[in-house]
């Protein structure tokens, strides 16, 4: 497979990053994530009482490397807040820790239940 981003899954992510305000390109689904990383980041969105979308990548092949070149970001989960990359599981574990995370929310008109 090439390393050039496919044109659907590409238009597909454009459009998913624009229409939801916060995103997390993730193996498995928020109620049934299928690893520990994907998880963990439902876990912290779910905390703090975001509403999210959550993308399956294990669904499609095209996707799964499409939102990997889509960000130059090597791995899954990929988590988007107001159609900004914010980062994977570690990144999102360390904002929410240092309360960083939930101040980009507010920052950005999203608001925790």
């Amino acid at each position: 497979m090439s390393t050039d981003i496919n044109t659907e899954a590409h238009q597909f992510i454009e459009t998913t990053i624009k229409n939801n305000p916060v995103v997390l390109f993730m193996k498995g689904t928020p109620d049934a994530p299928r690893c520990g990383f994907s998880s963990l980041v439902v876990q912290v969105l779910d905390h703090l009482g975001v509403e999210f979308a959550g993308v399956d990548v294990l669904q499609d092949e095209d996707l799964r490397e499409g939102i990997k070149a889509y960000t130059d970001w090597p791995t899954i989960p990929q988590l988007y807040v107001a159609e900004e990359f914010v980062g994977g599981a570690d990144i999102v574990r360390e904002m929410f820790q240092s309360g960083e995370l939930k101040q980009l929310l507010t920052d950005k008109g999203i608001v925790a239940a």
